[in-house]
């Protein structure tokens, strides 16, 4: 069975020139060469800090976050919930029993009779002066009515003749000087047009506008000369410019920049593959390198120091443990069992020397009557309840 991929799913290689070919290998092994050294220095590092970050710089961290809540945090909490809230409460009520309850029953008992109080006597006060006031309005009322017909008679008598008679006299005076007026108008009219309007009409139609055509025409000349020499100087200089200039820029741009240009993006492209392909030399190179030299710490310090522990401390730590840590601990633990056992010992003869005392200086205590035995619900027991067929009741009884 053929495994070949078909044709159409061929990867399609990329033509590299001379040039890729020539330049790939030595700056890859220049670039290996100065890379490797740089990559193995940089794991170096890198582990040195994951080791001081778990190792110092972590705990360090722990530990001031704690000296900084036991410092900064716990200070102000305790201020908080055992100083400044209780103070705030006791200032709280104090103003509730010095500021409130007083302001309350001033209220309540001083400041509302009182305004009561003025309230009925600006009622009262009010209705006495509106009384007043109604009885003097009415007295000027009827003083200003008289007053009113009064002025009303020397108007309908006196001056609605002598203005009517005024109005015509007005009226004939203004209809004669709006006749004289219209007269006026119309020969100042007459004048204006055949003394002004005419002849300007004529010395615009016969003198400025040939005049201005002939300056127009003139100018329009001159526009055309202007431009055509401006234009024949532009195309000069155009075409000096694309000489002396652009042309040479153009084959200089052409001939030469393109070509370098195409030579350094090889370099540079080869340069930045080398440099991928150098580092990840080198990560493997250092990798390598690493484990050899932990295989070597291993070999060197770890595997004797964990024989050492296993075979040397290992057993003359349980022997110190069996021998003397045991036995102290037994006794430590015999030590204080006994001195508990004294001490409750002594306690209780404290304890018995105090009540002797007490009973020796103030007597026994009584003791209280003994209750009859009840049910829950208060009734007398079974032993104190009447029967019939019991000698303790008053009927049975021998």
């Amino acid at each position: 069975m053929d495994l070949e991929k078909p044709p159409a799913e061929r990867p399609v290689s990329r033509a590299e020139g001379c040039l890729t070919v020539a330049v790939r290998l030595p700056v890859r092994i220049v670039v290996l060469v100065l890379v490797v050294p740089v990559r193995m220095t940089w794991d170096a590092l890198v582990v040195v800090g994951r080791s001081l970050r778990d190792t110092v710089l972590r705990p360090a961290g722990r530990a001031l976050l704690w000296v900084a809540w036991a410092v900064f945090v716990w200070p102000l909490v305790t201020l908080w919930r055992y100083a400044v809230v209780p103070v705030a409460r006791t200032l709280g009520r104090l103003g509730y029993v010095l500021l409130v309850v007083p302001a309350t029953w001033l209220y309540g008992r001083v400041l509302t009779p009182l305004g009561h109080a003025i309230a009925w006597t600006a009622r009262g006060t009010g209705a006495a002066l509106a009384w007043l006031f109604r009885g003097v309005l009415g007295g000027l009322g009827r003083l200003l009515r008289g007053i009113g017909a009064g002025l009303g008679r020397v108007h309908a008598w006196l001056l609605a003749p002598a203005g009517r008679a005024l109005a015509r006299l007005l009226k004939g005076v203004g209809i004669g000087l709006a006749a004289a007026g219209l007269g006026v108008y119309k020969a100042v009219a007459w004048l204006t047009w055949y003394l002004i309007v005419v002849p300007a009409r004529w010395f615009y139609e016969w003198v400025l506008a040939p005049v201005g055509r002939a300056v127009a025409w003139t100018a329009r000349g001159l526009g055309r000369l202007v431009r055509m020499i401006f234009s024949g100087i532009g195309t000069g200089l155009h075409w000096t410019l694309r000489v002396l200039l652009v042309l040479p820029a153009l084959a200089v741009w052409r001939w030469v920049l393109v070509p370098v240009g195409r030579v350094l993006a090889v370099v540079g492209r080869e340069i930045t593959e080398a440099l991928g392909h150098a580092w990840r030399v080198a990560g493997h190179l250092s990798l390598a390198a690493g484990r050899f030299l932990a295989r070597v710490f291993r070999l060197a310090f770890v595997e004797p120091a964990r024989w050492v522990y296993r075979t040397v401390l290992t057993p003359v730590g349980h022997a110190v443990r069996d021998t003397v840590l045991r036995p102290a601990a037994e006794a430590a633990r015999s030590v204080g069992r006994i001195t508990r056992q004294t001490l409750a010992a002594a306690r209780e003869s404290a304890r018995q020397t105090r009540a002797d005392v007490r009973r020796i200086l103030f007597g026994t205590p009584r003791e209280p009557e003994p209750l009859r035995p009840a049910d829950h619900r208060g009734e007398p027991g079974a032993a104190a309840a009447r029967t019939l067929g019991s000698s303790t009741t008053a009927l049975t009884k021998d």
